[in-house]
């Protein structure tokens, strides 16, 4: 296995960590693969609360098998069920019962899409819990997993000392959510980086359009886009730990071997290029050329401009159901929302973009296909239900 060091406690990742989130129906196939990875030198298994019956499935596959030890356990809070200080215990111990462990070796405070959602857990007295676990030792590691544009994810790693983070991130996510400047900003402060969504919820892997699969095809060296995905990610010293939701043992071999011939910068300039032309035959078939580059922000009304065009592609990249799903998650779960319906056209954005996006249309175009009639009762309810 290929392992990246924490560099603020020295504890040896393996590269390849196992996405728990979809396990196989069947346990015993769970626990195949579950203790196939182990044996062969992956050490981190990432889950969450609100991940159905993962925490408990883990669990219990470690504790029959004695593998605890063995293994760092990686599991989430989910912001949305803090509702005042004594929550923070209360879903805390569930998980720790779930997880038949007494310790935590990397805890996330779970998808926050700006600085204001993670202030408003502070308000309810997040540091001082914080600081109990880790000095009780049920906590070892502190972090949290990311959600929204690059401005906000600078100003949530400067306002606390967090111990690690998790970005998505992938070739056609380079420039987009956190993006490449995000990681480089976080590796700078000596944050360890998890990485999330390596193949975009598998769009990176299957259904590509005819021109990136004939970018990859006409290689020296023959790849299955997956891996020239993953290959991709591994080739950045930045990255910490690749998640991957590996739910067959076909999978999982294939991405234990990818992983153990990856190494830091080993792609070639040529390799590189190809990656980019299949990433530009990629792009050719998405609906708004943004880049991310936020040349547009600030927006005076609020508006996360380059998240809200990200999300309006990705009901071509991913399809409507999951794009929507990502633009409710990304632009009204948090105390003011940034959503494209929000921009009364001043025009002061178009003015700034390098691409010459007519950007208000653009946001014209995704309210249109993302703000169905349910999103303002759903958002008024988690706004409810959040306390917000």
């Amino acid at each position: 296995m290929n392992y990246r060091e924490n560099p603020k406690n020295s504890d040896k990742l393996s590269l390849l960590g196992f996405g728990c989130m979809r396990f196989p129906k069947n346990e015993q196939e769970t626990e195949e693969l579950l203790l196939y990875a182990i044996e062969n030198g992956i050490n981190y298994f990432d889950t969450a609360y609100i991940y159905g019956n993962s925490e408990e499935v883990l669990g219990r596959i470690l504790a029959k098998n004695n593998k605890r030890k063995d293994v760092k356990i990686a599991t989430k809070t989910f912001p949305a069920l803090i509702k005042k200080y004594s929550d923070f215990d209360k879903y805390f111990n569930r998980q720790l019962e779930r997880l038949q462990t007494d310790y935590i070796d990397y805890y996330f405070i779970h998808m926050l899409t700006d600085v204001l959602m993670w202030q408003r857990l502070v308000d309810l007295g997040a540091i001082d819990w914080i600081n109990s676990k880790k000095a009780d030792g049920s906590i070892k590691n502190i972090g949290f997993s990311y959600h929204g544009g690059r401005d906000e994810f600078i100003k949530i790693c400067d306002d606390f000392a967090w111990e690690f983070c998790m970005i998505q991130y992938n070739y056609l996510d380079e420039y987009k959510q956190a993006g490449k400047s995000g990681l480089q900003y976080a590796n700078k402060k000596g944050l360890p980086v998890m990485i999330m969504e390596p193949l975009r919820g598998g769009r990176l892997a299957n259904n590509l359009p005819k021109k990136a699969l004939e970018a990859f095809f006409k290689a020296d060296v023959q790849r299955t886009p997956a891996e020239w995905s993953f290959r991709w990610i591994y080739n950045h010293e930045e990255v910490t730990c690749v998640l991957s939701g590996m739910s067959d043992m076909k999978m999982l071999k294939e991405n234990i071997a990818v992983v153990k011939s990856s190494k830091i910068n080993s792609l070639t300039e040529a390799e590189l290029l190809i990656i980019e032309e299949a990433k530009q035959a990629i792009e050719e078939t998405i609906k708004v050329n943004c880049t991310g580059c936020n040349y547009c922000m600030p927006c005076p009304q609020g508006v996360d401009i380059p998240t809200c065009l990200s999300c309006y592609n990705n009901t071509v990249i991913e399809g409507r159901m999951p794009a929507i799903a990502k633009y409710f998650m990304q632009t009204c779960f948090k105390k003011e929302p940034s959503i494209a319906s929000k921009c009364n056209k001043c025009g002061k954005c178009e003015k700034h973009c390098p691409q010459n996006i007519e950007i208000i249309k653009e946001l014209e175009n995704t309210k249109k296909a993302l703000e169905k009639f349910y999103l303002k009762p759903i958002r008024w309810g988690a706004r409810k239900f959040m306390k917000l």
